[in-house]
């Protein structure tokens, strides 16, 4: 496992620690979660690209089905 270190404004770590309270969560917790749901994120490009090649090739698919 790699340890990544961040640096905040007190601002935003005030910001951060408040949120997650309220989530019942610490904040390299929450930290986590989101990057987590980030990462799991398709790529808008790939996504596109899919639906580009998918419509383009929409009757071939058809006929093949």
């Amino acid at each position: 496992m790699t340890t990544v270190t961040l640096q905040l404004d007190d601002t935003k770590a005030d910001a951060l620690r408040k949120k997650a309270q309220r989530v019942g969560l610490e904040a390299e917790q929450l930290l986590a979660v989101s990057l987590d749901d980030l990462l799991g994120q398709p790529d808008a490009d790939f996504d596109q690209a899919v639906q580009r090649v998918l419509s383009k090739n929409r009757e071939l698919y058809r006929r093949l089905a």
